[in-house]
Parts: C-alpha cells; structure tokens; sequence
C-alpha cells in the first residue's frame, strides 16, 4: 500500500495509531468544482452561472421557450366521437329509429342502451382525462436552472434557450442540450435508443431529452427547447390515455363483427319471408323483422364490459390507484408472476444504522469521522447513505475538503470519495457492496455472510489508493469497516405477499442487494420459497436457462438493470404474464417490457411516465386491489357472456328456422326485450359486480362460445318445437298472440335454466336473484295492464303445460351439454 491516511503526527500510516480522541475537522466546501449539483436556492459555484435575467428576457421575447402544451388525454370531442360513432351503435340505432316510425314505444326499449353505454363510456374515459390532466401537472419534472448564479427549481415550460439546468440521479433531461459540467455523469438513454448500458457523458457531450440521469452530476446547457426538443413527443407520448389492445374488448368486437355479417342474409330472408311470402301488414312485418334482428346484437354485453371498466376504475381510484390504460385492470388480471424490487416494495425508503464493526484495527473515532465525511460529500444520497448521515452528522465548524467524488452506481455497487484531511493529508474511500469490493476468498465474508442471513445489509468501507472511477482501484481496496443496516419493513408487505401466494401468483423478489440478505428480509415477511436464493451473478446468460433459474428460484441478489430485463424476458418466453414493480431509475427497462408495469407514485419520472398504473400512495399493498378488481372484471364477464351470447346463438336460429318453415316470427321486439331483462341483463348486472378470485384465462371468446353455442341451439329448438305445436292447437283471431305466449313461456323457461347454470356455485344472494326473476316473470302473466303492456296472455291449460314440458327437457338437455363439454372441450 502506497499511502495510508494519517494522524495529526503524520508520520503512522497506520489508522489504528491515531489517538482516539484527536479532532479531525470536517469541511465540505460546497464551491468546490467538484460540487456542480448545488442545492436549491444558493449561489452556484463559480464558472458556469447560467443565463442573467435580461438575457431570459430576450429569449421570452424572441420566443425561444420550451412552452409546448402537452395533452395527456384526447379532448373531450376527440372522446364523444370514439364513444358514440361505433359499430355497436350504429347497428342498434339504425334499427331503433326503424322502430320509433312503425311500433309502440315498447318494442323501442332496446334503444335506449345506446345512450347508457355511450354515456357510461364518455364519463368513464372524461373522469380518466381529469384524473391523467391533473396528475400530469402535479407529476411534471422541475428542473434546477441555474441563472444569474442562483439555482432555482422552474416548471418545463419554463426553460428558455441556453438556460444551464442541473441533473442529479433520476432527473429526467427535459430538453436537448449540450454536457457543461460533469462528474461521473452516466446517462440512461435506452428510452431514445434502446441500448441498455449507461453512457458516460463528458463536458461537450450532447444529451437527448426523454434520457435519464442514473449515477454522477452535473449540468447542461439547452439546446433544443419547445417544439424542436423530443422531450415534448415523448411527454405527450408516455402520458397519452390509450386504450389499449385487450382480449376481452378484442373478443367483443369480433363476436360483434361476425354478428354483423350474420345478420345481413338472415335480415335480408326475414323481409322476404314477413313481407313477401306472407303478405303481412308492412309495419307489423318491420316489427317482427326486427324483432328478430335486434336480440342476435349482444347490446347488453358491451354495456356491462362499460359498466365494470367504470366501477372498477372508480373502486381503484378511491384507494390511490391510477390506472394510465383502462385494459391493465383485465392485463393484471391474467398475471401469474409479479416481480418486485426490495426497496420501496417490501421495505420503507428509510434505514437505520445498527453497528459499525472496524476491520484491520482501523481505530473506531477515526471511522466515525470518515463516515460523516463522506455522507456530507454526496449532496444527493442514496438511502444507504442518508441512514449514515443520520448517525454521523458533521461536527459544526469541522471539515475535510472533497477532492473527488464518485456517485453511487446502481451498475458499480459502489460510491466514493476522497478527500484532504485537516492536516492536509489525502485519502480516498469507497463504500458499497462487500461482495463486489471483497475478493471471494476473503474472511470477512463469513462475517457478512451471518448479517445477510439475520435480515441485515451490510456495506464496506475501504481506503483505497488511486483514482476512484478506475475499477483497478477497486480491486486493490483496503477494509476498514463493515457498516450495518437495517431495513424499515412495511407493515402491509406480508399480508400482501400472502395474497399472492393464495391467489397462485408467483412473487420473484429482484433486488441490488446481496441475495442472501434480501432473502432473509423475505422470509421475514412470510414469503414462501424466500430460502430460494440467487445471486444474480451466477444467472446462465443463455434465455432458456435464466428462465428456468428464475423459475426454481424466488429470491435474487446483485441483479444489474439489464438483468431486469433479461429476467422479464425469460419469464415471458415460458408463457408467464408479468408484472413488474419499481420506483427507481434501474427499474424503467424492466418496466417497460414488462406486460404490466406498476410505479410508485414517488417514483421517479421515467418509471411513471413507463408505467401502466401508478400507485398514487406508493403502497404494494394497493396491488392486490388492482388485482382483484380485475379478476372480478374479467371473470364475471366471462361467465354472464355466455347468457349473452346463448341470446345470439337462439335468435339467429330462429331467424333461420322461420324462413325455412315460411311462418310468421312468432316475437315482438317487447317480447325479447322482457326476456332480456329478466333472463340476461338485471341478473347480469349483480353477477358481474360479485366477487371473484379466479384467475383469469385465454382464448375469451372460445371459452365463451363453447357454451354458448349448445345453449342457444337447444333454446331455439324447443322453443321453434313449442310454437309449431301452439299454430295447431290455437286457430282464429288473435291466434298468434297465443302462440307467442307459449313460445315465450318455453324460451323464458329455458333460459332461466340457463341463468341457474351460470349462477353457480349457489350463495343465498344467487338464488334469491334467480327467484325474483321468475316471479317478476309470474307478475307480467297475471297482471293485466303488463299483459297488454307485453303482448303476453297465455290462453287455455294445453298449451301452457306444454310448453313448460318442452322446457323441462329442454333443460335436461343443458344440462348434460353442459357436462360434455366441459369434459371433451376444455380451454
């Protein structure tokens, strides 16, 4: 070793010689050039002073300012027009204004679900637009310009061209520019670029807005502001409210669009059949036609899919959740492995310092000193160093001068500093990971080894000889100290580690920290496979292989920010939906390509800004909210499509069955509408809000046809059956009420049947839903002012009892359809 701190004496180069009790002063000159993050408010070090009022003026007047308007949502137009010009609408609108002209109001009553499904659609995305307006205010990066030698935090618009603007780690650059001042300035510009690695940028480099600072300081002159910067379209770009690619609103609008062409030949052959082969009344045949076209649109299913969107939005808002994409509700509904960062995940930001154990015989005051040297050399430390600046604050009046500085490097593991001591003798320290500064085979290992396995981060001190940003330097470090810490766990992270554990969500734990340490803070919280450790540095690079490690290990150690990303993209290539949580910096790649990306609200800039839903109270605890809401979603949905669908399925048959049989449609708009009401929407409507844990799964519209399919043939067909039989048995006027009726009493039945199956598993809420639909049902048939109403009158005993027969069998016929798809047709 080459040189060693000293004593006052100067003449030990050993640290354990120097007295306990001699005064080192400590003084961090803040003008140092080394220093160019200055804190807010005071004067900037000299040289680079930024612009001067007038000059700010001028470039006001010229219009030189980065005053770009950025829209976070679509106007409110651009929001009408998505809503109510859609295929769905235009189908149910031409159709309801044919019906305004030629029947009674109550064979109009379909229509009427446009304006509730437009207008659910129009508040739901209108409360999102304020919501995402609002946060894009209160979420703006500040920026510290400096002018006139003052640094002082400005809004983005406020930048003018030249302005000097200062970055830290996490600032987000927020217009191009060109490097003035750096130290260890490491920019992430994988956002703009794609590559992962950091960039060292040296004074008289440029720098992209939309990049990130991860390590280092310094500033930047703009160079590039409004218009003319990328910051603008990519703001614009990160924060737009998009909706998104989602299978079940997929499913819906290709079960919508083969609906459409089905429609076009059994419309056409029904006018043939009503107007021409019958030679009915025109508006009765219109009626009827209709009648027959309006119940194979799904209507009711898309203004569910609104209706839960809606209440789901509103429910997770109400906990502090912003959703930015409305489908990440149903996207973190089908995740089966989450991926958190340890720190701010499962543990608070803020740490302790419970020991300081000295190694070589380094003599314990002198360390002391070093430490509160080194925490007051970093104006922006990390929550490793904050702990130690909070136990070691500077004695007033007493100081070192900073000669160098090395920021803390999520890629290096370690930070330093080096400095002149009071009796003008160097010395340089770096103090980070031990694992990464020690050599394997060193003893202290073992030591650090047992603090890891308690739970406890461990960070080592050494002095080292040479310039601090040369990795050489590193290799040849001397120990001096092992710094305990001990993490804040959250008091909400183990029960919400347990719910994914019930939910059969996997819980990969990703972390900086050494494996076995973040481990132990895992177990701690109850999270199972938390003693399936791995250090990161040992993953096989070849995919494949990662993905199995990450399959059979649960937590994971030293992972690099690349690492993230491999990891994210290993788990995916074995047919996993990930979700991946962070606030940090090193999270962004991950999140970015995650399926699901979660931000904390604190987060930095670039994590939010990448994030599909922010949690606005940076709680984990609100993801198991999110999660739930969407299963809830997503698999009601699923469940009362298939009543949905079952409609479809039986009107097209109908439709097909009467113009092959040339009879008259046997069903009045009203009629369907009842059945609708009683059999698919109001039951739809409480078994779509209940709750559900399932998870969700692929293939939405198999799954849903499936079903759907058997069910609606054998309701068309019983029902067909029941009203051939009614045309023999009733002759004479008003003979085709009466054969409504029965047929209507049969498919009433039959889909009732149908509700009966999807309500299961029973609870005492399902079968007093179930109940009040057939004794609503009862109440129309005996109630004379609704039988007129309706159109419904069921005349004689034959018949009715006829009717109810076919049913019967009709439904021992679902059931055993039911049976043998779930057993030959599974999902």
């Amino acid at each position: 070793m080459t040189q060693r701190a000293v004593g006052p004496s100067g003449d030990e180069p050993n640290r354990s010689s120097v007295p306990s009790g001699t005064d080192r002063p400590v003084m961090i000159d803040a003008g140092s050039e080394l220093d160019p993050v200055h804190p807010v408010g005071l004067p900037a070090p000299g040289g680079g002073r930024g612009l001067t009022a007038a000059e700010v003026a001028e470039r006001i007047a010229r219009g030189e300012v980065n005053d770009v308007p950025v829209r976070s949502s679509r106007s409110v137009r651009e929001i009408v027009r998505a809503n109510v010009f859609t295929r769905f609408n235009l189908i149910i609108g031409v159709l309801w204004v044919i019906m305004l002209f030629v029947a009674p109001i109550q064979d109009s009553l379909f229509g009427f679900v446009i304006i509730a499904n437009t207008g659910i659609g129009i508040v739901q995305e209108w409360r999102a637009k304020k919501t995402l307006d609002s946060l894009a205010v209160i979420g703006e990066a500040k920026p510290t310009v400096r002018r006139d030698g003052v640094a002082a935090e400005i809004s983005t618009s406020e930048i003018v061209l030249g302005d000097l603007v200062e970055l830290g780690p996490g600032d987000k650059v927020v217009v191009d520019g060109t490097v003035a001042e750096a130290d260890s300035l490491e920019i992430d510009e994988s956002l703009l670029t794609g590559e992962a690695d950091p960039v060292l940028k040296r004074a008289g480099d440029p720098v992209m807005s939309g990049s990130f600072v991860v390590a280092g300081g310094g500033a930047f002159a703009a160079t590039k502001v409004g218009r003319e910067a990328y910051a603008a379209q990519l703001a614009e770009e990160a924060s737009r409210f998009t909706l998104v690619q989602s299978e079940l609103r997929s499913g819906i609008s290709t079960i919508l669009k083969y609906v459409t062409w089905m429609m076009i030949p059994t419309a056409i052959g029904l006018i043939l059949s009503q107007l021409v082969v019958k030679d009915h009344n025109f508006k009765d045949s219109v009626a009827r036609t209709v009648g027959g076209i309006v119940p194979m649109i799904p209507e009711g299913l898309v203004l569910l899919t609104s209706v839960a969107f809606a209440i789901g939005v509103v429910r997770l808002g109400r906990k502090q959740c912003l959703v930015q994409e409305l489908p990440a509700i149903e996207g973190l509904a089908r995740v089966d492995v989450v991926c958190l960062d340890k720190t701010g995940t499962l543990t608070e930001g803020g740490m302790d310092v419970t020991e300081v154990r000295a190694l070589n015989g380094t003599d314990e005051p002198y360390l002391r000193r070093v430490l509160a040297a080194f925490g007051a050399s970093d104006p922006r430390p990390n929550a490793s160093l904050q702990a130690i600046i909070d136990a070691y604050p500077v004695p007033d009046g007493e100081g070192w001068r900073v000669t160098q500085a090395l920021p803390f490097s999520s890629a290096r593991k370690y930070s330093g500093a080096a400095f002149e001591e009071a009796q003008g003798q160097p010395s340089g320290w770096l103090l980070g990971a031990p694992d990464v500064l020690l050599p394997e085979d060193d003893p202290a290992l073992t030591e650090i080894e047992q603090l890891n396995q308690q739970g406890l981060r461990v960070l080592l001190l050494a002095w080292v000889d040479g310039p601090l940003d040369d990795p050489a330097t590193a290799t040849g470090a001397d120990p001096s100290a092992l710094i305990v810490l001990e993490q804040r766990l959250r008091p909400d992270a183990g029960e919400t580690l347990a719910y994914f554990a019930d939910q059969r969500v996997a819980t990969k734990v990703i972390s900086g920290d050494n494996a076995v340490s973040v481990g132990a803070v895992a177990a701690k919280l109850g999270l199972p496979g938390a003693e399936h450790t791995m250090d990161a540095r040992k993953l096989p690079t070849d995919p494949d292989a990662m993905a199995t490690a990450m399959e059979e290990n649960t937590v994971f150690g030293r992972v690099t920010p690349q690492q993230k990303r491999e990891m994210v993209a290993a788990l995916q290539s074995r047919g996993h939906t990930v979700a991946m949580t962070g606030d940090g910096v090193n999270d962004v790649l991950a999140l970015k390509d995650a399926d699901i990306g979660v931000s904390m609200g604190s987060g930095s800039e670039a994590t939010r800004a990448v994030a599909q839903i922010v949690l606005l109270n940076n709680s984990f605890a609100t993801l198991p909210s999110v999660v739930a809401e969407g299963r809830r979603v997503i698999g009601n949905i699923t469940r009362v499509a298939t009543l949905f669908l079952t409609k479809t399925v039986y009107s097209v048959l109908l439709a097909v069955l009467v113009v092959c049989f040339q009879v008259e449609y046997p069903f009045l708009p009203r009629h369907l509408t009842l059945l609708s009401t009683l059999t698919i929407g109001i039951p739809a409507f409480f078994l779509a809000l209940a709750p559900n844990k399932e998870r969700a799964h692929p293939h939405f519209v198999r799954r849903v046809m499936r079903y759907a399919v058997p069910s609606g043939t054998i309701a068309a067909v019983a029902t067909f059956a029941t009203y051939l039989i009614a045309r023999h048995v009733y002759t004479g006027p008003g003979s085709l009420d009466a054969e409504t009726s029965a047929a209507t009493l049969t498919l009433f039945l039959v889909s009732m049947w149908v509700l009966a199956i999807i309500a299961r598993p029973y609870t005492w809420w399902r079968i007093c839903l179930v109940a009040a639909m057939g004794v609503a049902f009862l109440i129309v048939l005996v109630v004379p002012w609704l039988q007129n109403f309706f159109a419904l009158k069921l005349v004689g005993a034959q018949m009715p009892w006829t009717a109810v027969g076919i049913a019967v069998i009709a439904s021992a016929a679902l059931e055993y359809a039911w049976r043998l798809v779930s057993r030959h047709f599974p999902v």
